[in-house]
């Protein structure tokens, strides 16, 4: 025991050495002291959580530049009447959009100098009220080189002080008069933009659907800071990337499957030519009618480019459903046998027969299915298979996107006593965890499984995993895909095929899994957040994947406010089905308010015409008090940081650790 307390001892003065050497002396360690305890006491910072993105990068941008209406509400309390709605207006249009706003404003503003002035008063109003929060430090760091000096210097000055009015007056004078107004204008709205949104949690599924998520990912590749958690779709490119070649066949289909061709030739270089050619060899002379396009209004393609679309559909995935049963059947542990549905097609008779019984087919050209082998390539689709397969291995920038989100990204999270993830967490019927067997043999369930299936996705990327282990983990991105016990998917199947080929609709169904069956039950979440040893007396679970249908009064808020499902289609193609746009919620020094967004009409309305994203904000949950840093994990960590350098100045006064005084 003794033995034992002296090399706790030994390990203790040693690490007060190596801390004593970042704060050397007695005066140092006292001013980071009280440094860490002023910061304990400001005001917790806004995070932002949003999920389901799907590629819809205008909406995705805007809601980041109105940080969720967050600064229209700021302009409003600040100048309340002292402004016309139209000046308040145009003074957040150029908040979201300096750069061009300010272009469309020199060609009508006839008095130029007086706008400047006015402007750039009205800009640090509102920069001083969402720094407010911050310490210097902080801000400072946010700040523009070019303009770091003025801007701090506006920001702690006041034009009310009849001793300073002077010297701020000077200040804007002289950033006039030197022709710099463009750029510190631009530069302060910017400053506004980030210091309005302090961390982002984006709780997955960025990719599908919409036009740019290849431009969102460029987005966060250069913002300040953020977090996500994977989810399905995401899941599936990252599989693309490590060369599934399953998912790179489902890739193909959904971004076909929408007309959204952008994000593969665009953002990615994909060569989709050999694709085209491989579809009209094989399918030119069918109508492919169950493979005709998804087009949202916005979408303008001729009808030979939409038939050109269907038959590339069809022909990815007839090939995708060959290499998907050859993976199955690789891995037959996974029990998905029963998705091989080739072989069950009757070409003569146009019927699939499915457990026993037989379906009739929408219709039967299959001209790649040999009747021997009804799961394997013909030459033709092994070469564009090849030629596909090196098109993604060789995108440089989809392979930086992918490792942005391995670094940002992972299968949960949990902040400040909210736990984060895209989809579900595998239940048994009664509540309880369900235990799910990974590659080592071995079961695990909740928080272990979620972290045994991260460590699994990682090892697909990492040069120095075992090849047997890759091979593995490359196959088991489809499982995340479509797998029954996916935390990522929790469906019985995924009824792809037969909503392709059957006429029966009652095969399309799709059984969600026990969690999304019992999520409104508050013990249930108290029983996942306690696996996930979630502490707190306002704890939550906030995740997306399945759409809130608002128009059908569905509500986001469940199990009596413990779970807050956050999808309620941010995708166009969601539109109709959900009745809104998107939800942002919003946690805040107050509470938790969720803004429910209504569609984004276009960039270039918001910036001609000042249009806003309309959104309704509902509180959910507001605090008995203003929740300061120390209520939150960074609180925790200063904590502890205060502690150890308590320590090291009872260590520098007793002698233990001398200061290293110049």
């Amino acid at each position: 025991m003794t033995d034992n307390r002296q090399s706790e001892t030994n390990n203790e003065t040693h690490y007060l050495g190596l801390l004593s050497k970042l704060f050397p002396t007695v005066a140092e360690a006292s001013t980071e002291i009280i440094n860490l305890e002023a910061i304990m006491h400001l005001p917790k910072g806004t995070e932002h959580f949003l999920a389901d993105i799907h590629g819809e990068n205008e909406a995705f941008q805007h809601v980041l530049k109105n940080a969720s209406g967050n600064i229209k509400r700021k302009v409003n309390e600040l100048f309340g009447n002292s402004l016309r709605e139209s000046e308040k207006k145009e003074l957040c249009t150029l908040i979201y959009y300096p750069e061009q706003k300010i272009e469309l404003i020199k060609t009508a503003e006839p008095e130029l100098v007086d706008w400047y002035h006015i402007t750039i008063h009205h800009l640090v109003r509102v920069c001083r009220d969402v720094s407010s929060k911050y310490t210097r430090s902080k801000v400072r760091k946010s700040l523009p080189a070019d303009f770091s000096y003025i801007i701090e210097e506006l920001l702690h000055e006041n034009v009310d002080d009849t001793n300073k009015a002077a010297y701020v007056n000077v200040i804007v004078d002289t950033i006039i008069t030197t022709g710099r107004a463009d750029d510190f204008i631009i530069a302060l709205c910017n400053v506004i933009q980030r210091l309005a949104i302090d961390q982002l949690h984006i709780l997955g599924d960025i990719y599908d659907r919409g036009p740019g998520a290849h431009i969102i990912m460029d987005i966060m590749q250069d913002y300040h800071s953020w977090d996500m958690q994977w989810g399905n779709h995401d899941i599936l490119w990252m599989g693309a990337c490590a060369g599934n070649d399953a998912c790179i066949c489902n890739v193909l289909r959904l971004s076909l499957r929408y007309a959204n061709l952008a994000t593969l030739e665009e953002g990615y270089g994909i060569n989709l030519v050999p694709l085209a050619t491989f579809a009209m060899d094989t399918y030119g002379s069918d109508p492919c009618e169950e493979f005709v396009p998804k087009l949202n209004k916005n979408t303008a393609i001729d009808e030979k480019t939409v038939r050109l679309i269907a038959r590339m559909h069809k022909a990815i995935s007839i090939i995708q459903f060959k290499i998907e049963a050859q993976i199955f059947c690789r891995h037959p542990e996974w029990g998905m046998d029963g998705r091989n549905l080739l072989g069950c097609i009757d070409k003569q008779n146009g019927t699939c027969t499915i457990n026993g019984k037989e379906y009739k087919m929408k219709s039967s050209n299959f001209p790649t299915l040999l009747d021997d082998a009804p799961y394997k390539l013909t030459a033709e689709e092994e070469i564009l298979m090849q030629r596909l397969h090196h098109s993604f291995a060789i995108s440089e920038k989809l392979h930086r996107h992918i490792k942005l989100m391995l670094s940002h990204g992972g299968m949960y999270a949990i902040y400040n006593s909210n736990l984060l993830y895209h989809a579900a967490v595998p239940l048994n019927a009664d509540g309880t965890l369900k235990d799910v067997t990974l590659h080592d043999g071995k079961t695990y369930n909740g928080k272990e499984l979620m972290r045994q299936i991260e460590m699994m996705i990682r090892s697909a990327f990492t040069s120095d995993t075992a090849p047997e282990l890759r091979d593995y983990a490359t196959d088991y991105f489809l499982y995340l895909w479509c797998g029954k016990d996916s935390p990522l998917f929790d469906k019985s199947k995924m009824a792809t095929f037969e909503r392709y080929f059957l006429t029966d609709k009652e095969t399309y169904k799709e059984e969600k899994g026990y969690y999304f069956k019992l999520r409104d039950d508050e013990t249930v979440c108290d029983h996942i957040l306690d696996a996930f040893e979630v502490n707190g007396t306002n704890r939550h679970i906030i995740n997306g994947h399945v759409p809130v249908h608002a128009s059908k009064g569905e509500n986001p808020i469940k199990a009596g406010g413990k779970l807050m499902v956050i999808d309620g289609g941010f995708s166009e193609a969601y539109h109709n089905e959900t009745g809104i746009a998107g939800y942002t919620l919003v946690y805040h020094s107050r509470g938790f308010q969720l803004v429910q967004h209504e569609p984004f009409t276009s960039t270039a309305d918001a910036i001609k015409q000042g249009t806003d994203i309309k959104s309704t904000t509902q509180i959910v949950e507001m605090s008995a008090h203003r929740m300061l840093v120390a209520d939150t994990d960074r609180g925790a960590e200063l904590k502890g940081q205060i502690a150890d350098l308590k320590k090291l100045l009872y260590a520098y006064r007793h002698g233990i650790i001398k200061e290293r005084r110049q």
